[in-house]
């Protein structure tokens, strides 16, 4: 009895099953064994890949969805401006955790207090981009390819950064947690995984299978990548096919055409695949998490770091911020697992002795208007603070509170302070260690953000 043939995904089946991001661009007939087994024999042959490193700098980028409302997160509490504008929703000096004698942070966010006393927290203020769009989809876009808002660009700041500063590297540079790979690594030449947990990174195609055992695809996969001979066994076995190009750029195996590219694909979701499963059960959590989605996805981030994982950025997200309507109740939720979350995060890279060599960044596509709205919320607005913590960052508040006075208002919203581009270059200048220009796409300021 013949076996089923597996199933080539289109690129959103590929992000949807966990493969690499941007794989496939259309759906294509099942691979052809002999090109495949020449092209393994050339993973096999092929010289060290540039390294990652375990040791080397890890940036974790945290989206807040949906637009947070930075003015009751970092809450000028003793502005009348903001009390009056507030009526309801304006938290008042006896419901805030004070920072200074003016500014405070939502009550929900002890964790951040606990990390912002231990100078392991920036809280930059008044952070977003000249001409703001208030669509959720568009700003995102602005926001993860770092474009300036009257232009559309595809590709991501940090797929720029893999092409411009990763080359050769392992398609484990960068991994994000969910279901979609997110625009921020799209880029010509793809890099970085998709996951949302290591036991479901591998092929699939969709059949029911037991407990413990192998989909058909992932079998027929990894009977392929066997063809050309025994397993490789020495230091160079994790080798993605990334590294294997000529003078030319070209694969050493392939022919440019789609199906090579599919193959090479193919090889590096096998080699990636099998390596995520390995180091997450190498890994161990040190530290008690709260039960919460956020918090599970830092968790699984902590156990790849903590298991030798060499990727150098991690994208996670937690939804939940767009609140026209009842935003107390919900931003209490979403801020307090927030700040518990990134604790517990912090605690446990602090136990493996790793945290001095990870930096969370978080982002949100806009803020939130100056003035509530009749619906116990408020509407879209424009800038917000950023928060960024880790070992070497240099602690406090910086950067200028927008003014809220109504005369220094762009039309009931905020005007930014800092370019959220300054922010990315002081993240990619000194702490990614690359220079900016080329990845930002423009020369913007490094925003010093570490000691």
């Amino acid at each position: 009895m013949n076996e089923p043939m597996p199933c080539i995904h289109t690129r959103r089946g590929f992000l949807r099953t966990t493969l690499l991001g941007g794989a496939l661009t259309l759906t294509v007939p099942a691979f052809l064994a002999d090109t495949f087994s020449s092209l393994h024999a050339a993973a096999l042959d092929s010289a060290t890949q540039i390294a990652t490193g375990k040791d080397a700098p890890i940036l974790v980028l945290l989206q807040l969805a949906g637009g947070n409302d930075g003015l009751n997160t970092v809450v000028p509490y003793a502005n009348d401006f903001y009390l009056r504008a507030r009526p309801r929703l304006g938290l008042r000096k006896e419901g805030v955790i004070p920072l200074t004698d003016q500014i405070g942070l939502h009550p929900g966010l002890t964790g951040f207090k606990s990390l912002f006393d231990d100078g392991h927290l920036s809280i930059v203020q008044g952070v977003g981009y000249p001409n703001p769009n208030r669509s959720h989809f568009r700003s995102t876009e602005i926001w993860e390819t770092a474009s300036d808002s009257g232009r559309n660009e595809k590709y991501g700041w940090i797929g720029r950064y893999f092409d411009n500063a990763c080359s050769g590297a392992d398609p484990t540079v960068g991994v994000n947690i969910g279901n979609e790979t997110p625009q921020a690594f799209w880029s010509p030449t793809p890099k970085g995984i998709t996951l949302k947990n290591p036991g479901s990174y591998r092929f699939e195609s969709g059949a029911k299978v037991a407990m413990g055992e192998a989909d058909a695809t992932e079998t027929y996969y990894k009977e392929l990548n066997q063809e050309s001979g025994p397993a490789h066994t020495d230091e160079n076995a994790g080798a993605s096919i990334g590294s294997l190009t000529s003078g030319s750029g070209m694969a050493q195996s392939g022919d440019g055409s789609p199906l090579s590219f599919i193959e090479r694909t193919a090889l590096d979701a096998q080699v990636s695949s099998d390596k995520v499963q390995a180091i997450s059960q190498a890994g161990h959590n040190l530290a008690a998490y709260p039960n919460s989605g956020l918090a599970n996805d830092l968790k699984l981030i902590a156990r790849l770091i903590s298991g030798g994982m060499t990727s150098r950025v991690y994208f996670a997200s937690q939804g939940g911020y767009d609140t026209h309507t009842n935003q107390a109740n919900a931003q209490q939720k979403n801020l307090q697992d927030l700040g518990d979350a990134l604790l517990a995060f912090c605690n446990d890279l602090k136990a493996q002795g790793n945290f001095d060599r990870v930096v969370v960044m978080t982002f949100s596509e806009f803020g939130r208007r100056v003035g509530e709205n009749a619906s116990g919320g408020t509407d879209h607005g424009t800038a917000s603070p950023q928060f960024v913590c880790g070992g070497g960052v240099k602690g406090g508040l910086v950067g200028d509170y927008p003014s809220l006075d109504p005369a220094h208002l762009d039309q009931g919203d905020l005007v930014h302070t800092v370019d959220f581009r300054s922010v990315y270059a002081g993240l990619l200048e000194n702490w990614l260690k690359t220079p900016s220009d080329k990845i930002l796409q423009g020369r913007f300021n490094p925003f010093p953000l570490f000691t």
